[in-house]
């Protein structure tokens, strides 16, 4: 219960500090007055049209990551596992990097990359579930092949692309949450998804046993890994929708929650979601004021920032 108050003070401070850095200089009290007072005053557009949404994005997103990273890891049982260990990224990459190549819209370029996602989902699903059974070794080795192939064909598309249109891939390919737009489905799909998955923690606490104990004890461990494969796909593909490929926080913020001491499923899981969303939203505000007004990849700071932090983390809890 300390660590979800102390969470929580975290992202709601995580979304205040997002708010408060600028091109225009707001202080604290010109934030919250903007917040709460209907007045239409410069400050009050700037919050509401410019900096809540840009700051909600980022949290749903790395929300969205966290917690799919740790389905994922329960459902592999690989601390390794990430949002994008399974192709789904990938073939969200091709389809929007094939639409960028071919100089279509904003919106046939999110239909693309989604049709790849879901392209992806579906391939490696059905390749590894047969006759009933499902074998996750089998799944795991079809994401990984799935996520190489699809890496091949995004290095061939930037290759051949022209050179006016590389840096726009790579800020998709490294997560970018300025374009993001529609925020409704993502936090939809967040809250959806974190409270089903919170409804079966008891399910997931037994399943990180192994599947024999889980069998043992009578949870119905095929249609549990079924729902966990499909909630950590959706979740990858409304993050993926809303800001492009994001490495890192799927895999590192699991991983730091657990090396606080938390293992049961319903703490762990609204802790990730906390702490993911609030990491993502102080990586994008460093990645929009570090350099301004030139905008760095958001995905490059969640990697800078997040692999001294985890090694900080796991040389504590070894001394």
């Amino acid at each position: 219960m300390r660590l979800l108050i102390l969470f929580s003070v975290f992202a709601l401070g995580s979304l205040f500090t997002g708010m408060l850095f600028g091109s225009v200089d707001i202080p604290f009290s010109g934030i919250v007055r903007a917040l709460f007072s209907p007045a239409d005053s410069v400050p009050h557009q700037i919050v509401w049209q410019l900096r809540l949404p840009r700051v909600l994005a980022a949290f749903a997103c790395g929300g969205l990551l966290a917690l799919a990273g740790a389905l994922l890891q329960i459902l592999l049982r690989n601390p390794l596992a990430d949002p994008y260990i399974l192709g789904v990224s990938g073939g969200a990459a091709v389809g929007a990097l094939v639409a960028m190549l071919l100089g279509w819209g904003l919106l046939v370029t999110n239909l693309t990359s989604l049709a790849g996602a879901l392209a992806a989902i579906a391939i490696v699903f059905g390749l590894s579930f047969r006759a009933g059974d499902w074998n996750l070794y089998r799944l795991l080795l079809t994401g990984v092949v799935l996520s190489a192939g699809c890496t091949a064909l995004t290095t061939l598309i930037l290759t051949l692309a022209p050179a006016s249109d590389v840096k726009g891939m790579l800020f998709w390919l490294m997560g970018d949450v300025s374009r993001a737009e529609e925020l409704l489905p993502a936090w939809i799909t967040l809250i959806v998804v974190a409270a089903l998955s919170l409804l079966f923690s008891g399910s997931l606490n037994v399943l990180s046993l192994g599947q024999m104990k889980a069998k043992t004890l009578g949870v119905a461990v095929l249609p549990l890994q079924v729902g966990v494969y499909f909630g950590a796909s959706v979740a990858t593909v409304a993050a993926l929708m809303l800001a492009g490929a994001i490495g890192f926080v799927g895999l590192i913020v699991p991983h730091a929650v657990r090396l606080l001491g938390v293992s049961e499923f319903r703490w762990l899981l609204p802790l990730s979601v906390l702490l993911g969303g609030g990491f993502l939203t102080l990586a994008d505000t460093l990645a929009r004021t570090l350099w301004a007004p030139q905008q760095l990849p958001v995905g490059v700071l969640t990697a800078l920032l997040g692999v001294p932090m985890l090694l900080l983390l796991l040389s504590k809890k070894h001394s």
